[in-house]
């Protein structure tokens, strides 16, 4: 076999065996963290939750989610990815089912907690995993499908769970309880499935040939080495390197803007709809930003590894995002609100299809663990200040103010390397 032969072959078979299997977990993961704005429908009302309470409980999770990511991937870097993202999803599922039976705001409180302590660690822990198996010159493509799982994760979420709640009833129970029960179950079924499918290293791949394994760890290698020549190769180091801190201030307005949508979008619908709209009719709607998002994550990500212009991509991003916020503050009817939080949707997702391989291009193979679990567990504070903000203001003043953490991510940027640090 030739070289390019081996290198296609090996470049196919991987892609197709990791990129579905990370984007259906990472579906599963955004569905059972977002999916208490579509629970808000009903059980707000049946728990008598003020819109503050839901603002601090769809926060909270990522208070639990801040302090356990960067030991979370620690670990997974230590004992592998097939047990700890097994782990993961065990522990989350089994948080979710239990949320279907709380009887007052402090079970919620508490649940919520747990499921962040729970899930902490995987997605910095799926990155870092990309990093085990794709080239910095594929990291764009790859992340941009694994974040596909936001909008998908919105387009199943917005019909599935409205429909749960408006049509399912057993056992007395009310729909929004099952919402939780049955989107819990497939995370502890995929994590079992986990523990037989994930490959933690091309070495241990049976599925390629030895060929095909030693061309793709050759080449990681040398990223590895060239890498380590530029960036900050110990954690002490990293961690008095302003980048590390700019990344997760960066990070932290687009987490901020993104979440504060995600938990509110059915909500902000439901409030300009009229009196006799259905849950299933604003799920539908909900959907519009989330088909929007779809093209934006899988364009950026795609032209930024070909042009390799990532940090022009990133402004672009948060521009139309910010123009997107500003119009949510200035419109009070359903359909130019669903414009204009599709407009948003798009940079924010344009943004995270893009943000998560240059992320990787400032750490080592030893500083990526920490490195990464770091930016990204100060970044999921904005999962907590983004719902939290939109509880607590009008939605006005609200979208304002998410506008204008975009404003200083923006700024932000600006002060960044040029691209990425291998490229200059």
């Amino acid at each position: 076999m030739t070289n390019e032969a081996i290198i296609k072959s090996a470049t196919r078979k991987r892609n197709l065996r990791i990129l579905p299997f990370i984007l259906i977990l990472y579906i599963v993961a955004y569905l059972d963290r977002v999916n208490m704005g579509y629970a808000a429908l009903e059980m707000n009302a049946e728990m008598a939750l003020t819109a503050e309470v839901f603002g601090l409980l769809s926060g909270i999770f990522f208070i639990g989610y801040f302090f356990f990511e960067v030991p979370s991937n620690m670990i997974m870097h230590k004992v592998g990815a097939r047990i700890w993202i097994a782990r993961i999803m065990l522990t989350w599922g089994i948080v979710v089912v239990l949320t279907g039976f709380v009887e007052s705001a402090t079970h919620l409180y508490i649940l919520r907690f747990l499921l962040g302590v729970a899930e902490a660690g995987f997605f910095p822990g799926i990155i870092l995993y990309l990093t085990y198996w794709f080239l910095e010159r594929e990291r764009s493509k790859a992340t941009a499908i694994l974040i596909l799982a936001l909008p998908i994760g919105g387009l199943i979420g917005a019909p599935l769970s409205t429909w749960i709640i408006d049509t399912i009833s057993w056992a007395n129970m009310s729909g929004w309880r099952w919402m939780f029960i049955l989107e819990g179950i497939p995370a502890l079924i995929l994590g079992i499935i986990v523990l037989f499918y994930l490959t933690n290293r091309p070495k241990d791949a049976k599925w390629l040939t030895e060929e095909e394994k030693n061309w793709l760890e050759k080449e990681l290698e040398a990223e590895r080495i060239a890498s380590s020549k530029i960036n900050k190769s110990t954690k002490l180091s990293m961690l008095k390197d302003l980048t590390v801190w700019k990344l997760s201030a960066f990070y932290f307005a687009g987490y901020t803007g993104i979440y504060g949508l995600s938990f509110w979008v059915p909500t902000i619908i439901k409030s300009l709809s009229e009196a006799n709209t259905t849950n299933l009719e604003i799920g539908w709607l909900a959907m519009i930003p989330n088909i929007v998002a779809i093209p934006a994550a899988l364009f950026v990500g795609w032209n930024a590894d070909r042009t390799g212009s990532h940090k022009k991509h990133l402004l672009i991003c948060l521009v139309i995002a910010l123009v997107g916020f500003i119009g949510c503050a200035s419109v009070s009817s359903v359909a130019p609100m669903v414009i204009v939080l599709s407009i948003a949707s798009f940079g924010l997702y344009g943004f995270a299809g893009c943000f998560f391989a240059y992320l990787t291009f400032f750490f080592t193979e030893s500083t990526a663990p920490v490195g990464i679990a770091l930016v990204n567990s100060f970044a999921a504070l904005g999962g907590f200040v983004g719902p939290t903000i939109l509880g607590m203001f009008t939605l006005t003043s609200g979208m304002f103010l998410l506008a204008g953490i975009i404003g200083v991510g923006l700024l932000i940027l600006l002060t960044m390397k040029r691209e990425s640090p291998l490229s200059t």
